[in-house]
C-alpha cells in the first residue's frame, strides 16, 4: 500500500500583502489630491442687501466676447470704460454669464476687476 503524508489543513491566504497595496494607494491619493483652494473671489450674489446708485454697469460675459450695457467692447477698454461709468472702485458692477460661457471665462473678468481694484461684483443670472 503506498504510504501518503498525513493530511494538511488547507492554508488560509495572507492578507498582509492586500493590506500593504491598501495602505500605498491610500498614501498615493492624500499625496497626489489638493487640499484647500488656490484663489478665493469674494463675490456677493444679486439680491444680498447693499444699495446700486448711478449709471447702468451690466457686464455680459459671452464665450468670445464681453458687451458692457449691450454695446461689445474690446478686452483692453473694459476697465477703463466700466471706470467711466463709476464715482469710486466700491460702486458695484454686474456680471453676468450669457450663452454658454463657461465659469473660469467669468471667473478671469472678475479676477480683472479685482486686480484693478474693484471688488464689489455681483454675479446674476
Amino acid at each position: 500500500m503506498l504510504d501518503l503524508p498525513p493530511k494538511r489543513a488547507p492554508r488560509k491566504p495572507s492578507l498582509t500583502p492586500m493590506i500593504d497595496v491598501v495602505f500605498l494607494l491610500l498614501v498615493f491619493f492624500m499625496l497626489a489630491s489638493r487640499f484647500g483652494t488656490d484663489m478665493a473671489l469674494p463675490l456677493k450674489l444679486a439680491g444680498s442687501g447693499g444699495s446700486y446708485s448711478g449709471p447702468p454697469r451690466i457686464i455680459d460675459i459671452l464665450p468670445e466676447d464681453q458687451r458692457l450695457n449691450g454695446v461689445s467692447i474690446p478686452m483692453e477698454a473694459l476697465i477703463t470704460e466700466t471706470a467711466a461709468l463709476t464715482e469710486v472702485q466700491s460702486d458695484t458692477i454686474i456680471l453676468r454669464g450669457r450663452d454658454g460661457a463657461v465659469l473660469q471665462r467669468i471667473v478671469d473678468v472678475m479676477g480683472q476687476f479685482q486686480a484693478a481694484g474693484y471688488g464689489n461684483l455681483v454675479l446674476v443670472d
